[in-house]
């Protein structure tokens, strides 16, 4: 039992604040690696101040996403907000605007690949190279999702652990070694070098550094304590990723300085190969830090091969999404069904990773174009987070007297409405940014309007050939059978001492184990009226903690898989039938309580919370009862 609850804390840790923010920054942190020497191209000596402003416009996204992830902890991010503010057409708009950061994401990073393997092979630093092996990833990370292998958090973790400090280590060695605030100034033209307009269209293009944000969200509904490790794993994110963008750049500035050259101002982080460096700017950071003889060879082996794999984990994150929104469009009636059609050997959404994870982003990736793909991605992802921003307003506006459990900062409090500065700040910030890449860059402007134009078409076509309303949210019926979707075949189980929680995990993994259903073992703080819900009640957390540790070493002797939920709420009873509903729950297996209770002068069988979920649950309950309560 001992080694259970070392085997379920480890669990516990990977789900908490600290492995949600390795998973995020190693999606976020490995954009470093494109978007250098991309935002260069744009913005030369101004990168970064680009940098920066695209730093402050995402922690206003940070600050939407975490706000909204806890309202609704569940996967989809900006659509599932939408869908709650807005109706199910904004949120489809959102949901295809993310489909498309998918598709753009997995294409760039499978791109980058190979340039940091040039090390070993120089032509691999371009065209035809690059896109020959970068479809190759994508081809073999499809492959692999469809077979069915599983990520490895530990990985993760330990790999964004090691990609941070390696980020580190290169900007203590700028500091020491080159950088030069004369150079900076000297590289700065204002209007000139870079003009006006590729000021303003490296802003948004800058924000490609920050991709990866809406990995915490497709994570929410697996974490233990939402309302604490999801801010704080955002806040960690905003920071550790603000740092590194706002150093580098400037070693790379002075390291690779603007020059005049035909009447032209460039600098060699932005130019393609084979005289420049953006295909592989972190790679031209080491080559131009001063250092020479063997310790440069080694230090350009190690980045480049811990690069490359970051890239390449980047991508398969980046075909996970793709098939899980596309799956989940599909629940929603948005999609048509056919993309919710698991292989009936591995059970996963082969259609959907064949489609959008394989052949859409090959297809993207097939021109070799990086500022084409870099503008694309900055078209979709300014829309997805505008559509974010505006949902976080209308929610506010919407319940202005909704109590949150984690309310995002500042405000301002308006005619009985808090509004959320940092939302409209944002909304603006991004809203604006998407304008400027439709009007100043052409094939993106036709490629992502048509992108949009596409998605709706088929959305109104499935929509009203199934008769229903463009705007209502309807989920498909759950497939029984040999391809029945798993994500939707789930038990929840409420544990709390006082009840007869072992013997309802007892029972769930028993029904688990029969039908391949993945349990939520659920546990409630209740939290007085006169704490906020997001109070720490360090004495009722461990209780709970342990009561899941419990459980989930149940789980574990039957090989059921169990996810751990611990939820803030006025009402037990309530909670649960909300987590019921939200989870699309087939069945709630809860314990009695273990002793007799009377009301009225009549003897009672069940408890107030277990009569609340009998009269209100959305779905099958059953109660199992401990001795005591004989």
């Amino acid at each position: 039992m001992a080694r259970r609850r070392r085997q379920q804390q480890d669990l516990e840790r990977v789900l908490g604040a600290n492995a949600l923010f390795a998973t995020a920054y190693g999606n976020v942190g490995s954009s470093i690696y494109y978007a250098l020497g991309v935002t260069a191209f744009f913005a030369l000596g101004l990168t970064p101040l680009v940098f920066v402003i695209a730093g402050i416009f995402f922690a206003a996204t940070a600050a939407t996403y975490a706000e909204g992830t806890v309202r609704y902890p569940e996967a989809g991010g900006s659509s599932s907000f939408a869908r709650h503010a807005f109706n199910e057409l904004a949120s489809f708009g959102a949901a295809w605007a993310q489909m498309l950061n998918y598709v753009i994401t997995i294409a760039i990073s499978a791109f980058f690949v190979p340039h940091y393997l040039s090390i070993f092979w120089t032509p691999l630093r371009q065209n035809p190279w690059d896109i020959v092996v970068g479809a190759i990833v994508i081809a073999i990370l499809v492959a692999l999702n469809i077979v069915g292998i599983q990520e490895s958090a530990k990985i993760n973790v330990a790999l964004a652990a090691v990609d941070f400090a390696t980020q580190l280590l290169l900007v203590l060695l700028g500091f020491i070694l080159v950088l030069s605030p004369h150079t900076l100034v000297h590289n700065v033209h204002f209007g000139v070098a870079p003009t006006w307009a590729n000021f303003l269209l490296a802003i948004p293009v800058g924000m490609i550094a920050y991709t990866g944000i809406e990995t915490v969200s497709n994570l929410s509904e697996e974490a233990r304590d939402p309302v604490r490790s999801i801010p704080r794993s955002i806040t960690m994110v905003a920071v550790a990723v603000f740092t590194i963008y706002f150093t580098l750049p400037l070693i790379a500035l002075s390291a690779m300085p603007v020059h005049e050259v035909a009447g032209h101002y460039q600098t060699v982080l932005g130019l393609g190969p084979p005289k420049g460096f953006a295909n592989d700017p972190v790679l031209g950071l080491v080559e131009h830090l001063g250092i020479g003889g063997t310790l440069l060879s080694v230090l350009k082996i190690y980045v480049g091969l811990l690069a490359a794999t970051i890239l390449f984990i980047a991508t398969n994150a980046g075909v996970i999404g793709a098939s899980r929104i596309t799956y989940a469009m599909a629940g929603y009636r948005q999609l048509p069904a056919v993309f919710r059609r698991l292989h009936p050997k591995f059970k996963t959404p082969w259609l959907s990773l064949l489609v959008f994870a394989g052949f859409v982003s090959i297809l993207v990736l097939l021109p070799g174009k990086t500022n084409f793909l870099s503008t694309m991605y900055s078209f979709g992802a300014m829309l997805s987070f505008t559509v974010a921003h505006a949902a976080v307003i209308r929610l506010r506006r919407k319940r202005p007297d909704e109590e949150l459990a984690f309310k995002a900062r500042p405000n301002l409090r308006w005619r009985g409405v808090d509004w959320p500065l940092f939302a409209i700040v944002g909304g603006l910030g991004t809203g604006l940014s998407w304008i400027d890449v439709v009007v100043q860059y052409p094939s993106t402007r036709y490629a992502g309007i048509g992108w949009l134009v596409l998605g709706f078409a088929v959305y109104v076509a499935y929509r009203r050939k199934l008769g229903i309303s463009l705007t209502e949210t309807v989920r498909a019926p759950v497939v029984i059978g040999p391809a029945a979707a798993l994500e939707y075949r789930t038990i929840v189980v409420p544990v709390a001492p006082g009840y007869a929680s072992d013997e309802a995990m007892d029972l769930a993994c028993r029904l688990a184990t029969e039908r391949r259903a993945t349990i939520v073992a659920l546990t409630i703080l209740e939290v007085p009226l006169e704490l906020p819900l997001d109070a720490l009640m360090p004495e009722a957390l461990a209780e709970a903690n342990r009561d899941l540790d419990e459980a989930g070493a149940i789980g574990e002797s039957y090989g059921v898989r169990v996810i751990p939920r611990i939820v803030r709420a006025r009402n037990s009873g309530r909670a649960i039938v909300d987590e019921a509903k939200r989870r699309q729950t087939e069945i709630i297996v809860m314990g009695g309580p273990r002793r007799v209770r009377l009301a009225a002068g009549k003897k009672r069988i069940f408890g107030d919370t277990v009569d609340y979920v009998l009269k209100h649950a959305p779905c099958r309950v059953m109660v199992a009862t401990g001795r005591a309560a004989a």
